[in-house]
C-alpha cells in the first residue's frame, strides 16, 4: 500500500467530485440547452441524463469502497478484466483528465475578457485560425502554476481551496435560483422560451452534452487512499456528489429559461451571466456570476489535476510508467512528479490557442467513456465471478444495474462515432490515435524493461486487499 496521507473528509470528497464536474460550461451552454429543448425539455433532459450517470456512478461507488486505492479503475478493471485492459483503461482517462486540466488553463484567460475587454496584447501567432496574445498566454500559465503548487503543497490544502471554490459556486448559484423564482416575466415584457422546443429531437440534443457536463464524480476513486471515511461512505457520499450536480444543472437550466428571453439567449456569448443580469436587473449580478464561473474553472481544474496525477503515481507504481512519476515529496507526502508532468504540460497550453485545445478535449471525453464503459463491465464481471467479494457499500439488484450502466457506457461511446451530432471530427480522430501510438509503446517499453512486473504488482495489491477486506469484514460483523 502507499504512504499517501489520508486528509479528506465527507465535504472534501463531496467538494472534490461536484467541483469538478462543474466547471465553466454552465456559464457558456445553457442558453443552448433552452434553444435546443426549451425550458422544461432542457430541464428533462438533465433528469434522464443525470439519471443514467447515477447508475454508472453506483457502479463506481461499489467498486470504490471494495477497492479504496488511488488509480480507481486503474484497478478495479485489472482484478476482473487483467492487466492489459487495466492499462487501456487508465490510459484512456488519463488522456481524458489531461485534457480538461489543460482546457481550464485556456479557459480562464478566455473569461478575464470579459472583466477587461480586448486585454490580449502582444500578438505571438495564429493556430488553426486562433490569434495567439502574450497576455492572454500569460495569465493562462499564472493560473495553472498557481494551481499546481496548490497540489504539491497538500492534499489539505488542495481540498480547502476545493471547497472555498465550491461554496463560492453555490452562493451564485443559490442567488441565480433565487433571482429567477422571483422573476416576473410578465412585469418585464420577456417573451420566455416555449416549454418544448424540437420535441424528442431537441431534448436528445441536450442529452448529448449531459455527459460531458458530468465527467469528474470519477476522481474521487483516484483519490481514494486519502480519504478518511469508512468504507460504506465512500461509495454513499460518491453518489450523493452526482445527485448534487444533478440538481445544479437542473436549476440552472430553469434559471436560464425562465429568466433570458430566446432571442437574447441566441446572441448571448455568457447566456448564465446574462440571465443572472435580468434576474436581478443589474449588471453587478451578471459579473457575480462570471466570478463563480471563474471559481468552477478553478474548482474543475483543481479536481482533475488531483484525479490525473494520482493516476499517473498509481501507473508508475506498477511500473506501467516510468518509474520517476511513482516519487511522493518528501515533506508533503504528494506524487509531486506526476503534479508536475500534468502541471508543467497545462502550463504550456495557453501556447496552443484555444481551438486545438478544444479538438484534444472532445477527443479526451472519448477516453473518459471508454473508462466508463470498462468499469461497469468489471463491475458485473466481478459480481458474477467473485460474489462473495466484500462490497462494504454494496448496490442493490447489482446485477440488472451493471448490465444497464454497461448498455449506457456504449450508448455514449456511440456518441462520438461518425453519422452522430457528437461525433469527432477528423483531427480529433487523429489526436485520440496519437495518444493511443504514446501509449502503446509507454507500454511496450515497460512490458520489456520489467517483464511480468507490472502483473506481479497489481497481484500483490489485489492480495493485500483482500487481507484488508477481511479484517474490515471481521471487524464490522456483529458478533
Amino acid at each position: 500500500m502507499s504512504e499517501l496521507k489520508k486528509s479528506l473528509g465527507m465535504f472534501d470528497i463531496i467538494a472534490l467530485a461536484f467541483g469538478a464536474m462543474v466547471g465553466w460550461g454552465w456559464v457558456v451552454l445553457a442558453g443552448d440547452w433552452v434553444i435546443a429543448a426549451g425550458i422544461w425539455g432542457a430541464v428533462l433532459a438533465f433528469i434522464l441524463g443525470g439519471l443514467a450517470v447515477v447508475f454508472i456512478g453506483v457502479a463506481y461507488a461499489e467498486l470504490a469502497s471494495s477497492m479504496p486505492v488511488t488509480g480507481g479503475e486503474h484497478t478495479y478493471t485489472h482484478r476482473a478484466l487483467g492487466i492489459n485492459v487495466s492499462f487501456i483503461c487508465s490510459w484512456s482517462i488519463l488522456f481524458g483528465y489531461f485534457s480538461v486540466v489543460a482546457f481550464e488553463a485556456v479557459a480562464l484567460p478566455t473569461v478575464v475578457e470579459y472583466f477587461i475587454p480586448n486585454y490580449s496584447q502582444g500578438y505571438l501567432w495564429s493556430i488553426a485560425g486562433w490569434d495567439v496574445y502574450a497576455t492572454w498566454v500569460a495569465v493562462g500559465m499564472l493560473g495553472s502554476v498557481i494551481v499546481t503548487w496548490l497540489n504539491i503543497r497538500g492534499m489539505e490544502v488542495s481540498a480547502w481551496f476545493q471547497k472555498t471554490a465550491v461554496l463560492g459556486i453555490l452562493f451564485v448559484g443559490v442567488l441565480l435560483f433565487i433571482g429567477a423564482v422571483l422573476y416576473n416575466p410578465e412585469a418585464t415584457g420577456t417573451v420566455q422560451a416555449p416549454a418544448f422546443i424540437g420535441g424528442v429531437s431537441g431534448m436528445m440534443a441536450v442529452m448529448v452534452m449531459v455527459p460531458f457536463m458530468f465527467v469528474g464524480f470519477d476522481v474521487i476513486p483516484q483519490a481514494a487512499e486519502e480519504i478518511d471515511l469508512t468504507r460504506p461512505n465512500i461509495g454513499k457520499f460518491l453518489i450523493i456528489s452526482i445527485i448534487v450536480a444533478v440538481l445544479w444543472y437542473v436549476g440552472v437550466a430553469w434559471s436560464v429559461g425562465h429568466t433570458l428571453p430566446l432571442i437574447q439567449a441566441q446572441n448571448s456569448t455568457l447566456a448564465t451571466a446574462d440571465a443572472m443580469t435580468n434576474a436581478w436587473q443589474g449588471k453587478w449580478a451578471g459579473i457575480l456570476l462570471v466570478i463563480g464561473g471563474v471559481l468552477g474553472i478553478l474548482s474543475s481544474w483543481n479536481a482533475f489535476l488531483i484525479g490525473g496525477s494520482r493516476l499517473l503515481y498509481a501507473m508508475s507504481r506498477a511500473h506501467m510508467l516510468p518509474a520517476f512519476l511513482g516519487k511522493l515529496h518528501p515533506k508533503y507526502q504528494t506524487p509531486v512528479n506526476a503534479i508536475l508532468l500534468i502541471g508543467g504540460l497545462a502550463t504550456l497550453a495557453p501556447l496552443f490557442g484555444r481551438k486545438m485545445l478544444v479538438w484534444i478535449v472532445d477527443a479526451g471525453g472519448f477516453g473518459i467513456v471508454i473508462a466508463y464503459t470498462c468499469v461497469a463491465i468489471s463491475f458485473v464481471v466481478l459480481r458474477y465471478r467473485e460474489p462473495d467479494m466484500v462490497r462494504p457499500f454494496r448496490v442493490p439488484a447489482g446485477k440488472a444495474v451493471g448490465m444497464l450502466s454497461i448498455i449506457l457506457g456504449f450508448g455514449l461511446l456511440i456518441l462520438y462515432l461518425p453519422g452522430m451530432p457528437s461525433a469527432l471530427s477528423a483531427i480529433e480522430w487523429w489526436i485520440f490515435l496519437g495518444w493511443t501510438v504514446l501509449g502503446v509503446a509507454f507500454y511496450g517499453y515497460a512490458t520489456v524493461k520489467y517483464p511480468g512486473k507490472s502483473e506481479a504488482i497489481m497481484a500483490e495489491e489485489l492480495r493485500e486487499l483482500k487481507i484488508v477486506n477481511q479484517l474490515w469484514l471481521k471487524d464490522n460483523t456483529p458478533n
